[in-house]
């Protein structure tokens, strides 16, 4: 069941590897230039690429070393969004600097009374002639201290149902009223955010698609279609995995401990049923079947996983695995701490990863209890499994739940005593 990619001699490889001996090290302009930042997108943003020729791409560029430009709420979410509905003004100012990682985009759509249930953000948006005045706030925004624009939804109409009524805006994340205060979470990184917006105006030329239809674009935004190789990681697919765990208890000699040598062997067979359904959603992108729930069952089953990985790590190292610089070997072979965990150089790709330095388990363990939470809850996906799959119903409505309560409570009892 492995999926293999064309040999070395595939015309698309060659073609790559030309382009390569002309741009050795090719800037970010340069590979949004020649369509390899997203090679699904049409052109001449991308290539109009095949499933298989975006992944043929993708290890070549890797092979080579090339680092693509980090961007990925705009790459990932904002660009398929601004192709669907944008403006050919909005593509032609918008995707290319966005592609070539010169202006970062955020996503500003959770608010503290907003996050799973995204439709009852409180956050509004009121016309005025060519603009619109923003109020509201957004919380948990990734890259905001960094981004030039964020994607923003907003409230247009409060008499509408709550899944309408809701606009897509761009917002300039420098333009007056906007308010962007780091978070600092407990693996001593900032790069969440909370944002403040008074009175921001936006002009109408910002706005993606009809007023009041944002919500299906944020359903877009949510469903890009890229296809990747992906990595095994524990941490969103980055880092080690439960095999270098086992790699690891080898080197040193095995074991002795019963109920941390079952949790490994647990956490090992996990993680190959894991990469068995990796294997699957790749195949069948492949053959051009549509995505079906398994992204959802993968999801649920990795970030539990990821949280285990990095829990054993730490349970490996016995007493000594309370220290910041020291892994699952139980040596301190670094001083430097978590806060330089997070370095590009802490995610080599899988097959560079001679050894992981011992104080980025202890950053994964840190950051681990984001994996259930962050690009869609536990509960949320369990939701998606149960309603796509096994054909259960929605979850009741709250209201109705309420008023059914209500009822229960006043209703008299029918019970002998």
């Amino acid at each position: 069941m492995k999926f293999l990619l064309p040999p070395g001699d595939d015309p698309t490889r060659e073609l790559v590897r030309n382009w390569l001996r002309e741009h050795p090290r090719p800037t970010g302009r340069e590979l949004a230039l020649a369509g390899y930042v997203a090679p699904h997108w049409p052109r001449p943003w991308g290539l109009d690429a095949t499933p298989l020729v975006q992944l043929i791409i993708e290890d070549e560029l890797r092979s080579a070393g090339i680092e693509m430009p980090d961007n990925p709420i705009g790459i990932g979410w904002a660009g398929p969004t601004i192709l669907h509905a944008g403006t050919q003004e909005q593509k032609e100012r918008y995707l290319l600097p966005l592609l070539s990682g010169e202006e970062i985009w955020c996503q500003l759509f959770s608010e503290p009374e907003a996050g799973s249930d995204l439709a009852n953000l409180g956050t509004r948006a009121r016309r005025e002639g060519d603009s619109y005045i923003v109020n509201g706030r957004k919380i948990w925004t990734s890259y905001a201290h960094l981004a030039s624009f964020g994607i923003l939804l907003a409230r247009t109409n409060v008499d509408l149902p709550k899944h309408k009524g809701i606009t897509y805006l761009i917002c300039p994340m420098d333009a007056p009223g906007v308010t962007v205060r780091p978070i600092k979470d407990m693996a001593s990184l900032t790069n969440f955010n909370e944002v403040f917006l008074d009175d921001v105006i936006i002009p109408v030329e910002n706005r993606v698609g009809e007023e009041n239809e944002g919500w299906s674009l944020a359903k877009v935004t949510l469903a890009n279609e890229r296809v990747s190789l992906s990595r095994e990681g524990a941490l969103w697919g980055a880092g080690p995995t439960a095999a270098d765990l086992v790699q690891i208890a080898k080197d040193k000699g095995g074991m002795t401990d019963v109920h941390l040598k079952q949790r490994l062997v647990q956490l090992y067979i996990e993680g190959e049923i894991l990469e068995m359904i990796r294997q699957r959603m790749l195949n069948a992108a492949i053959k051009g079947i549509p995505p079906g729930p398994e992204a959802s069952i993968r999801k649920a089953l990795a970030d539990k996983h990821g949280q285990d990985v990095m829990g054993l790590a730490k349970d490996m190292a016995g007493t000594a695995g309370m220290l910041s610089t020291v892994g699952p070997s139980g040596e301190v072979r670094s001083e430097r701490g978590t806060n330089t965990a997070y370095s590009r150089a802490m995610f080599p790709p899988r097959e560079e990863a001679k050894q992981w330095p011992e104080e980025f388990w202890a950053f994964g363990y840190l950051f681990a209890p984001a994996l259930t939470i962050g690009g869609g809850t536990a509960e949320v996906q369990r939701n998606i499994i149960a309603e796509r799959l096994l054909g259960l119903p929605r979850d009741i409505d709250p209201e109705i739940g309420k008023s059914w309560m209500e009822a229960s409570r006043n209703r008299p009892s029918t019970r002998n005593f």
